[in-house]
């Protein structure tokens, strides 16, 4: 993967960064492993043969809900040879979603229906786990039968009729990734999420120079570039130098995020003159057409996407009164 091509994964991250560094880090396979291997319960992760992890293409959550929460569904074998479903949602808007035992509830529905359909019965468990990557601690119950309040003289008729399950959970906020994980990259990804979030990067940054130094330079290629990828697309403070810095230990990571730095100022300027040439003729044709003026603050919220759409939808009008 070339650095243009990370680049192109930047219009995803300049969108939506933490769902998509999220969903580009968690597909990973060894990713993945690590994470499910030293966050699920002992007992469920003893059940699984881990070289199985497979990702399910797809999402199960609505668009309503795609700015504040993301989702990765795997599959995996278990030591038994059944199939079983791990359900990874990603949860990062700023107040705890109270919701969410009756949102995965759905999700699973979701899931075993389309399995169903797919497949026929019998169908696999799905076990659901939620990262929460927001500011405020987690707060709701684990246990969806948590949700009902039934006076304990009625419970044992009507409890057994009720949906029950619970889901596994990492509390961003509460842990400390970068001392209590053990894989480093998943140390290092999970350290990124939670000061991206609380727009520290610089911290994070140096953070990596003094725990890891020279052994920067042994990481995968591209992942130290995807992971300043993701803190220019969170924190607009963050500035090359500091990064440059951060790696002095490093002198091969050093040299690439400063290549890779560097183009993305430049892909910035080059965004940014056409974003302005955009803007000028959209407001122009406004002028000459006399219709739909926006004012000056809603043209500053479009991206050059928006903008283009503008300039096309004004320019068949003006095509067609002045033909």
């Amino acid at each position: 993967m070339s650095d243009d091509e990370i680049l192109e994964i930047g219009e995803e991250l300049a969108k939506q960064p933490h769902d998509a560094y999220f969903k580009d880090f968690f597909s990973d396979q060894g990713h993945a492993i690590s994470f499910f291997q030293g966050h699920l319960p002992e007992k469920v992760a003893r059940l699984v043969r881990w070289e199985t992890l497979a990702v399910v293409p797809g999402s199960f959550v609505g668009t309503d809900l795609k700015q504040t929460h993301s989702d990765l569904l795997f599959t995996i074998e278990t030591t038994g040879d059944r199939a079983l479903m791990l359900y990874l949602v990603f949860e990062h808007q700023s107040r705890v979603d109270k919701s969410m035992p009756v949102r995965l509830l759905g999700y699973q529905y979701e899931i075993l229906q389309d399995h169903f359909e797919k497949h026929g019965s019998p169908l696999p468990p799905v076990v659901c786990y939620v990262l929460h990557q927001g500011p405020e601690e987690w707060t709701v119950t684990q246990r969806f039968e948590d949700l009902f309040e039934i006076p304990e003289g009625e419970q044992q008729a009507l409890l057994e009729y009720l949906p029950k399950f619970r889901y596994a959970l990492l509390d961003l906020s509460q842990a400390d990734p970068g001392k209590e994980e053990g894989d480093a990259q998943l140390r290092i990804g999970l350290q990124l999420m939670k000061l991206a979030r609380e727009k520290q990067t610089i911290a994070f940054f140096q953070w990596l120079n003094e725990v890891f130094g020279d052994r920067c330079d042994s990481f995968p290629e591209h992942f130290i570039e995807k992971a300043l990828l993701y803190a220019y697309c969170t924190d607009d403070t963050l500035d090359v130098e500091t990064v440059y810095r951060s790696f002095e230990g490093s002198p091969k990571t050093q040299k690439k995020a400063m290549s890779f730095a560097e183009k993305l100022i430049e892909q910035g300027k080059a965004e940014g003159e056409n974003r302005g040439v955009l803007l000028g003729k959209v407001q122009l044709l406004e002028e000459m057409v006399g219709v739909g003026v926006d004012s000056k603050a809603s043209l500053a919220e479009m991206d050059v996407a928006g903008l283009e759409v503008r300039f096309r939808e004004l320019e068949a009008v003006y095509k067609e009164r002045f033909r």
